[in-house]
Order: C-alpha cells, then structure tokens, then sequence
C-alpha cells in the first residue's frame, strides 16, 4: 500500500489494516519518506516493514545517508524491517549492510525478469 492511499480515508483503513494483521497479513508502507508519507501513521496503523524510496539511494547528496539511516534505526526501534529500493551498486548494497538494512532490491541484483528467467535465477540460489 502506498502512503497516499492511507490518507483518504483513515478510519477505515485503520480497521481493515487491523483485521488482515488479525489474520497475519503484514502490512508495508511503500515508498516510505516521499509524498504523503507521515511518522503518524507509524504510530497509528499496525504496519510491519517500511520500504524505502529509491530517490534516497542517490549517492551523491550526502544527507540521503543520514535519512536512510534514521528511518532503518527508526525501523528498527519500532519492531518493523525495512526494505530499500533502488539498489544499483556494490556501495550502496554494502552501506545498507552495514546499517542492517533488512532486504534490499535493485538493478544491482537483476533487472525484471519475465517469469521464466526469473524462475531459473532463483534456482541458482
């Protein structure tokens, strides 16, 4: 679910974020520091897993490191994972590793696939 879905209509999203978490749907924020997105919502609907903007991957503007810190810290402290977007080289998958970013997804890994060559990329693994 993104972000700007959340904002429509609060209270009945609240409620259906409640039910499916009641019957063990995990619940993500996509997108997560971009547009609508609000630290609100972190303390009001039963989200599991933040995904990171991949605009926060750009390497060359200093403070995206320091966001992408704080929000996989901010994560963390919160019981939830976190996932970044946008991964696309041996740099920002190590600084991710370092700051224990939970998963990761990104050209640097593979670029979509139709579902045949996926399936033989993950039979490799």
């Amino acid at each position: 679910m993104t972000s700007g879905h959340i904002t429509s209509n609060e209270e009945y999203i609240l409620e259906m974020m409640s039910r499916l978490r009641k019957l063990g749907v995990l619940v993500s924020i996509d997108d997560f520091g971009t547009g609508y997105s609000s630290l609100k919502y972190l303390s009001i609907f039963p989200i599991t897993k933040l995904k990171i903007d991949k605009m926060f991957m750009d390497e060359d503007q200093k403070q995206n490191q320091a966001i992408v810190k704080s929000i996989i810290r901010m994560s963390h402290s919160l019981n939830m994972k976190v996932i970044a977007e946008g991964v696309e080289t041996v740099d920002q998958l190590t600084f991710l590793e370092n700051e224990k970013c939970d998963e990761m997804q990104g050209f640097y890994f593979s670029k979509p696939l139709p579902p045949g060559e996926l399936t033989g990329l993950l039979e490799m693994v």
